[in-house]
């Protein structure tokens, strides 16, 4: 009697899209991305311009998008390739030489994945792309939390609460905070003595209610909303 098999088919590589004007900066990255197993660099692009175009064509699940470029930045390029309404969605990690960038904030808003420095040790830029890949945003590190500390406390929070977060449960409201203050799922999790596939479930509530594409939209509303405060 023949020995039964089992087929077993291993998962899909994540796909990454490298837009940046300095071609040492593109060269680097895409070695260091494609030593990894589990990741594919399917291509790069000069500007946002050239960027948008191939993104468009290549559907790549991850695009690391330098913030300064000619011919069109990053932030234009980022808002249009978040427009597109296809699956699966593409999503966008913002690459900038400056801690505290001008843009991030706005890029957050408009659906990034998050932020990180281009000098950022190269063992942070692999496990950015597979965090924000797995559909989290990038808010862990300090020197995000500064950053978002440090803008949104240019701009007033909302009047009063806003409506829009009463269809949150007293728990979904709790979990929007601390997402709000850089948690990951493991350590809200740690933090209310629960599992973390609850946590999970309740972020995806509180995505669902509140029509947000991610969790750096979530922080970006709960700032502006008062839930949380600056510094």
């Amino acid at each position: 009697m023949p020995e039964s098999t089992t087929l077993t088919t291993a998962s899909a590589p994540t796909t990454v899209f490298i837009a940046d004007d300095q071609a040492m900066v593109r060269q680097g990255f895409g070695a260091l991305l494609a030593a990894q197993h589990d990741i594919s660099v399917v291509g790069d692009a000069p500007d946002g311009r050239i960027a948008v175009a191939e993104v468009a064509r290549l559907r790549p699940d991850v695009v690391l998008m330098d913030v300064r470029m000619p011919e069109m930045n990053g932030l234009d390029a980022a808002r249009q390739i978040l427009a597109d309404t296809r699956e699966p969605k593409t999503r966008v990690l913002m690459l900038t030489t400056f801690d505290l960038d001008e843009y991030v904030y706005d890029a957050l808003g408009m659906g990034a994945s998050g932020f990180m420095l281009k000098d950022a040790p190269a063992d942070e830029l692999v496990r950015a792309v597979r965090v924000v890949a797995e559909g989290q945003a990038l808010l862990a590190p300090t020197v995000t939390r500064r950053l978002i500390a440090d803008v949104t406390s240019r701009r007033s929070p909302s009047r009063g609460r806003n409506r829009a977060l009463d269809v949150l449960t007293p728990r979904e409201l709790e979990v929007l905070e601390l997402i709000a203050h850089g948690l990951s799922n493991q350590e809200i999790a740690a933090k209310l003595f629960v599992a973390e596939q609850t946590v999970k479930t309740h972020v995806g509530k509180v995505l669902g209610k509140l029509h947000l594409r991610d969790r750096a939209q979530a922080v970006v509303l709960a700032y502006e909303s008062g839930v949380v405060t600056p510094g």
